[in-house]
């Protein structure tokens, strides 16, 4: 049993988790968050989409802060926070161009995507804006993160000596290498947050299902992974909950927190 009178900081990774198979967020799911807040719990979302992705999903329900890009750019209250970016993009782009004068590179920066190649092919739906390849629109900007189309998984570890010390690189999607701060984690990001909200980390409670999610699970006081979530993810997690289609992170906090 929760302690009384304590408020707790509700995290949730969006895809597979808190949003059903649709996209979509049920009205009994909107309603338990809205109760929530108005009980004085702090509600966070922490996905991996960028912000104008997050946003489409997020249009009926209210939330305090958002983590976005797996850790890279965080919003408490609507204000920005610049602790986890890339300093200067144009200063890495041109690393990775030395090792591959002709990659096709994509750049994050204040919710936009900037492209040297056809985004929206790769990426049917994504909007972005084609740019000339030495990016010189991003500089003196910060990144969320770089985006590297690669020719083969070699050529991550390729990249990955050629980058300062504070930023790595991973494998997504097979065919993309995305660079980013290494202290751009979804755990750092709930540690940030809850640090300005003034909550203790046990009581954090965070919600997830994959593999990205893992690291705030572990911080958090209680991770739950949903009944859909990755093997992995229920083994290092408390609990487990109901699915997402089945709303299963209100579920779980209408029985556990609601009525505390």
């Amino acid at each position: 049993m929760m302690r009384n009178n304590i408020k707790k900081m509700i995290v949730t990774d969006l895809d597979g988790t808190f949003l059903k198979d649709d996209k979509t967020i049920s009205d009994y799911s909107i309603e338990i968050i809205k109760t929530l807040r108005n009980q004085g719990h702090v509600f966070v979302v922490a996905t991996a989409r960028p912000l104008r992705a997050a946003r489409k999903f997020l249009k009926k329900i209210d939330i305090d802060a958002g983590i976005y890009h797996n850790g890279a750019l965080i919003y408490i209250d609507d204000m920005k926070v610049d602790n986890y970016q890339i300093e200067n993009p144009v200063h890495i782009i041109d690393i990775v161009k030395k090792k591959n004068p002709h990659c096709s590179v994509a750049v994050e920066s204040n919710d936009v995507l900037y492209s040297n190649f056809d985004a929206e092919k790769m990426w049917p739906g994504t909007d972005y804006e084609l740019v000339d390849s030495d990016f010189s629109i991003v500089e003196g900007k910060k990144a969320d993160k770089i985006i590297v189309k690669l020719t083969s998984h070699e050529e991550v570890n390729d990249y990955a000596k050629l980058l300062p010390d504070d930023l790595y690189i991973q494998v997504s999607e097979n065919i993309i290498g995305m660079i980013m701060k290494k202290s751009a984690t979804k755990r750092n990001g709930i540690s940030y947050v809850a640090e300005k909200y003034e909550i203790n980390r046990e009581d954090i409670i965070a919600f997830g299902d994959d593999y990205n999610d893992i690291d705030m699970m572990e911080f958090a006081g209680k991770g739950i992974c949903v009944a859909n979530g990755l093997d992995i993810v229920k083994e290092k997690s408390d609990e487990v909950c109901e699915s997402n289609e089945n709303d299963g992170v209100c579920r779980w906090l209408e029985d556990n927190l609601m009525f505390l």
